[in-house]
């Protein structure tokens, strides 16, 4: 069990490898929402299979090529993601962005959550004809919220070696279900599709993106044990490879599974619908291979999640601190699987608001680590006026009012179901780039500030 919390990781311990990155980043990638995601892409968006191609590709390049260098800072500075924005924000300048993404972490580990209850609550169907109830909902989603908390609760570890043999697993089913699909799929009526418009290629690239997005703070926590000499682009490319080679076909296998079955893209309960379309003797494992890696992404999140608990003053152990996390995620798990009618819409507008949450930080913080920052490993610790990081009244003011600006527009530029920004009908709002616009805006005026100094407590090392 790993027990160190957010102190920065010494260079005696620093034994990771560059490689285990690429099976952590397909780990976090093997949920079946992708699959709705891409017969959305034909449904909604009325792409043909060629744009859906495209959309596949450029997805993960944009929201993971984002990931791998904010995950640079991990190798450099030793600690999370969200210790490290400390020496940005300012120890009490970090609060504000640390809240929202602590916030925004329980709504994607409760997606995740239901995604999981459903597969296991359709697999429970297909082998004994058990049909979905209240109770067996809620001990379902108990179970997969309980399931990831302990693991998430063993540490990095832990979670590298389940990432390394799920990636194995569920890439070999994944493969057994495009051979499936290749020999029942009729190729002329996908093929055949006409084009849609580039504007719904573009809106399409922004909602997948958004979604990789949201790992970006997240990217240090699993770098961090990596030596100081090892390759930022390489852990780019490793990043983006892991996440690439899960969307491509996922995104595709959706996209063609929905000329044929269109539901798949508004059904509320996407894992069951997905068992329907497939023969039992593939769907049942697959589902059970989905499930274990909801799991596992549930886990990662809340490894992270812990950490940011941390930063906000929870001065509990890295572990106990994921349980507020699972709690909530259970209680808004439920709502959604028993109250909200529509599961696709709100994944939807939840993906919007997540953008835009994450990429105000983005903005700021990939625009200070090219300027070269430097980690003070004391002062990221030392919370009090001592600290080299406080500042001025323990805000970094630059940072904290590019993050505010770069929020503020990207709200104005969204269209949820529960809101309507008024800047949502021009170009980038109607195509899902708010999250775009908002690191364009953070980071290029967090680029125009002054940046503030650091003061001279501590001993400053300069990686």
């Amino acid at each position: 069990m790993e027990t160190r919390g957010l102190d920065p990781v010494p260079d005696s311990e620093r034994t990771g490898r560059v490689l285990t990155l690429f099976p952590t980043w397909v780990a976090a990638n093997m949920t079946v929402l992708l699959l709705t995601t891409g017969a959305g892409l034909v449904v909604y968006n009325a792409l043909s299979f060629w744009q859906v191609l495209v959309v596949a590709v450029a997805a993960p390049v944009v929201s993971y090529g984002l990931v791998g260098l904010i995950s640079v800072a991990g190798k450099r500075g030793g600690s999370p993601g969200m210790a490290l924005s400390r020496a940005v924000f300012g120890q009490r300048g970090n609060l504000a962005p640390g809240v929202l993404i602590w916030v925004a972490r329980w709504g994607w580990e409760t997606v995740n959550a239901v995604t999981g209850a459903y597969a296991v609550l359709a697999v429970l169907d297909l082998l004994f004809g058990v049909r979905s109830t209240s109770a067996l909902i809620m001990v379902t989603l108990t179970g997969f919220v309980a399931a990831g908390f302990l693991l998430s609760g063993l540490g990095v570890r832990a979670l590298r070696v389940c990432c390394t043999w799920s990636a194995c697993v569920f890439g070999g089913f994944s493969v057994l279900v495009l051979v499936h699909l290749a020999g029942a799929t009729p190729w002329r009526d996908v093929l055949d599709r006409p084009a849609g418009p580039t504007s719904m290629m573009v809106a399409g690239i922004g909602t997948l993106a958004a979604g990789g997005i949201s790992w970006a703070p997240t990217g240090p926590d699993f770098t961090r044990y990596l030596p100081r000499t090892a390759s930022g682009r390489a852990m780019v490319a490793a990043t983006m490879g892991g996440a690439g080679i899960v969307f491509l076909p996922m995104v595709l296998m959706g996209a063609v599974m929905a000329v044929g079955a269109p539901e798949l893209a508004v059904t509320r309960d996407p894992v069951s619908f997905i068992g329907v379309l497939l023969p039992d003797w593939i769907a049942v494992p697959y589902l059970l291979v989905a499930v274990l890696g909801m799991v596992l992404i549930n886990a990662m999140s809340m490894y992270s999640a812990g950490f940011t608990a941390q930063t906000l003053g929870f001065r509990v152990p890295r572990a106990w601190a994921v349980g507020v996390n699972a709690a909530i995620s259970l209680f808004l798990g439920s709502l959604l699987m028993l109250v909200v009618n529509s599961f696709i819409d709100s994944f939807i507008s939840f993906l919007n608001l997540l953008a835009v949450t994450f990429s105000a930080w983005i903005g700021v913080f990939g625009v200070d680590q090219l300027r070269g920052r430097a980690y003070d490993p004391v002062a990221l610790m030392d919370t009090t006026p001592t600290s080299a990081y406080w500042y001025t009244g323990g805000f970094a003011r630059p940072a904290v009012g590019a993050w505010a600006a770069g929020l503020l527009v990207g709200l104005l530029l969204t269209r949820v179901e529960w809101f309507t920004g008024p800047l949502a009908t021009t170009w980038p709002g109607r195509n899902g780039l708010g999250w775009a616009v908002t690191i364009a805006v953070s980071g290029g005026l967090y680029a125009a500030l002054p940046r503030p100094h650091a003061g001279r407590t501590g001993t400053p090392l300069h990686f």
